[in-house]
């Protein structure tokens, strides 16, 4: 269970086995009013994690165990702590220890010594930018999507509730704290392989209750790649459709595919008939929920499929 420190609305984990570098920098965020998280080790901070999410992490780079570049990619590899910005304190003479840090998934570094003006100031930045990413990963939550980020090299970023839970419907056992299951990583590459804005790969093999398939949404920021998934069920979803939104076989076949986010273009394909048959379908579909577009077809669809 995750929790805010309460009584802040920011707070900063430190992570830092120099006792005086660590009173510098307490004193400095907390004359700011930001809370302030203390572990003098990279594993006493992932046990921490495990409890408390921070909105932003400072990591000395040199510690005995582990140092800040192993602790940094092990936090990364949990998509809960994954958009946590992690800003980098290293040495003055360490120039290599910079390139590192950024590779591993800091967003930032300071020289030691800290120079508390600077520190403070890439702190405010760094953490208003990762409430961005929260916000649009929220704002996914509240619509009920399935959609996951992972960055170029297919390792997941984050994934909304929905998505979650329909890749563990399809891969029993995976939860968001584990890293892409194979049967899904695989797909994944082929996608960022192709590099197609709606571009479509399907887990494989199906099964009887149907199969995932992942859509290229966006190449959103500089290394995340947005992903929906369509949970592909069409003959059971087909049947839910006539039956319940009084459609015919073939109107609730064309309502499925635009609930799955097809083009025309594309459900003339897969079901083998004419674009100016699939609008027609379409448009018997409009008359009969009463509505105009096709989003909001889509949405009705959604909510029956779903239920």
């Amino acid at each position: 269970m995750y929790t805010r420190t309460p009584g802040h609305s920011d707070t900063v984990l430190v992570i830092d086995d120099e006792a005086s570098t660590l009173s510098l920098i307490i004193d400095a965020l907390e004359s700011a009013d930001i809370s302030v998280l203390v572990t003098t080790s990279g594993l006493a901070a992932i046990e921490l994690l495990d409890r408390i999410l921070p909105d932003l992490i400072i990591v000395d780079a040199v510690m005995p165990g582990i140092d800040g570049f192993e602790t940094t990619i092990r936090i990364k590899r949990n998509p809960r702590l994954a958009n946590i910005p992690i800003i980098f304190m290293t040495g003055l003479s360490e120039s290599e220890h910079v390139v590192e840090a950024f590779e591993v998934g800091g967003v930032d570094y300071v020289r030691k010594p800290v120079n508390i003006n600077e520190l403070l100031a890439r702190v405010r930045v760094h953490m208003s930018q990762g409430r961005a990413v929260h916000a649009s990963a929220a704002s996914l939550d509240a619509t009920g999507r399935l959609m996951l980020a992972t960055d170029a090299k297919g390792s997941l970023l984050w994934c909304t509730p929905r998505a979650e839970a329909a890749i563990a419907r399809a891969v029993p056992g995976w939860t968001s704290r584990d890293t892409l299951p194979a049967q899904l990583r695989v797909p994944v590459e082929r996608l960022l392989s192709r590099g197609e804005v709606g571009g479509s790969a399907r887990l494989d093999p199906a099964t009887p209750d149907g199969t995932l398939e992942l859509v290229l949404v966006s190449h959103y920021r500089d290394n995340e790649v947005l992903i929906r998934l369509n949970e592909l069920c069409p003959q059971r979803n087909v049947q839910q459709l006539a039956g319940s939104l009084g459609l015919t076989a073939r109107e609730a076949e064309v309502l499925l595919w635009v609930s799955y986010g097809k083009t025309t273009r594309d459900i003339s394909d897969m079901l083998a008939i004419s674009r100016r048959t699939v609008q027609k379908h379409l448009e018997n579909v409009f008359v009969k929920l009463g509505v105009e577009t096709r989003s909001s077809a889509a949405a009705i669809a959604i909510r029956v499929t779903e239920q």
